[in-house]
């Protein structure tokens, strides 16, 4: 029989509540806290299986290691590493497991109110990635993040007056676009694991015409991409465009375009029948996309094989 917490997520409304179940002082301030775990003392089992933040998590585990599971493949990282949690994302017991030596940065939203950061983090899609998808460090980038904690908790614990606001803010914004920076480079060096997302991601999309799915289920999506690699929708995109410089609904345009140049030019089926094989609820739909991608209406793309 599962535990109650199991089945009922519990949401962390502030950052006092985080810090009294985890049996810490207050935070210094009430909107942000770095939560310093390097000696790995605090017992995060104290913590319910499952939970809701209604803040920013940026936590940097020293010992971010073992083998992280991407798609149908396992692959090994011995160094530490970032994980992200936007508000209101569920956190499970599977992202408290193991050792939690290291950092964690609670941002509550209300900090950022009056700043230009407030609609700018939500432009970081990293904190929409799974807990399989972390920033993986090298040495340099470690050094650098926490050299950024370090001034963060610097600040916290050395004074709080009317410029503290705002130097936080900008040591966040520093934080967040080295971590996007880090990640661009995660993208290209995983040269192996990203070769084998975009094989099976063609194989995927080759398929789901293949089998007819397109009549059942309309074009195919980012979501249902995503689903069958097993990586979050975010990170598939981003990861493509910074790849290939297309992201992934791009990719799924490029396929169906594939698609209809083969049936226009093999097949005598209408255009309307093309449209509605393809996953079209409307014509008007697939004419707009064909031009749009090739310049040329689908008759007209018929009319120069004849």
């Amino acid at each position: 029989m599962k535990k109650k917490e199991d089945e009922v997520p519990y949401k962390f409304e502030s950052l006092s509540a985080v810090h009294q179940a985890l049996g810490l002082p207050k935070p210094l301030h009430p909107l942000i806290s770095l939560v310093n775990n390097t000696n790995n003392e605090i017992e995060y089992s104290r913590l319910p299986n499952s939970n809701i933040l209604n803040f920013y998590k940026i936590s940097y585990r020293i010992n971010l290691s073992g083998k992280v599971k991407y798609g149908q493949g396992y692959y090994d990282f011995n160094e530490g590493g970032l994980l992200f949690a936007a508000p209101d994302q569920l956190i499970g017991s599977t992202d408290y497991g193991g050792d939690h030596s290291g950092y964690s940065l609670l941002i509550h939203p209300d900090l950022l109110w009056s700043s230009s950061l407030a609609k700018k983090i939500k432009q970081y899609s990293f904190f929409s990635y799974s807990a399989n998808e972390a920033l993986h460090l090298s040495e340099q980038e470690k050094a650098t993040i926490l050299s950024i904690f370090k001034l963060i908790e610097e600040e916290l614990n050395s004074r709080i007056d009317d410029f503290s606001q705002d130097v936080i803010i900008s040591q966040i914004e520093l934080l967040l676009n080295c971590c996007n920076r880090f990640y661009k480079r995660q993208f290209i060096t995983s040269e192996v694991l990203n070769n084998d997302i975009l094989q099976r991601m063609e194989e995927i999309l080759d398929d789901y015409f293949k089998n007819g799915q397109s009549l059942i289920k309309g074009t195919p999506t980012v979501q249902y991409l995503s689903e069958h690699l097993t990586v979050s929708p975010g990170y598939l995109s981003d990861m493509l465009r910074t790849l290939t410089g297309q992201s992934a609904q791009q990719h799924i345009h490029n396929k169906i375009i594939e698609q209809a140049k083969e049936k226009l030019s093999t097949t005598k089926l209408s255009v309307s029948e093309i449209a509605y094989e393809l996953g079209f609820e409307r014509q008007q739909s697939f004419s707009t996309l064909f031009k749009a991608k090739t310049d040329l209406s689908p008759l007209e793309f018929r009319q120069s094989f004849n």
